[in-house]
């Protein structure tokens, strides 16, 4: 009996902003750029990257290449990102 194994995509099940928040703060929790990176590309690729790429005006190579695996986006490009996502940055003192 052979099992047949599908590629799972996050992307395709965070629809909701509040979901995508959430996974958005637990990455960063993790202190781990590489992991915020990547949560960023799977928001990103939810929100669907030729109208991130339009809503941003950067090219969508770019947000590939910034959001993807071995991405390291610029703060300027967070910037730009999180409010086209519908997102936004906050700072808050530590406890």
């Amino acid at each position: 009996m052979t099992i047949e194994l599908t590629r799972f995509d996050a992307a395709t099940y965070l629809t909701q902003p509040e979901d995508q928040a959430q996974l958005l703060a637990a990455a960063v929790e993790s202190g781990d750029p590489h992991i915020v990176a990547k949560a960023i590309g799977i928001v990103a690729r939810a929100h669907g990257m030729t109208e991130l790429a339009r809503e941003t005006g950067m090219k969508r190579q770019q947000l590939y290449r910034a959001l993807g695996p071995d991405g390291n986006p610029t703060l300027e490009t967070m910037l730009k990102v999180l409010p086209a996502l519908g997102l936004r940055m906050r700072i808050e003192a530590a406890a």
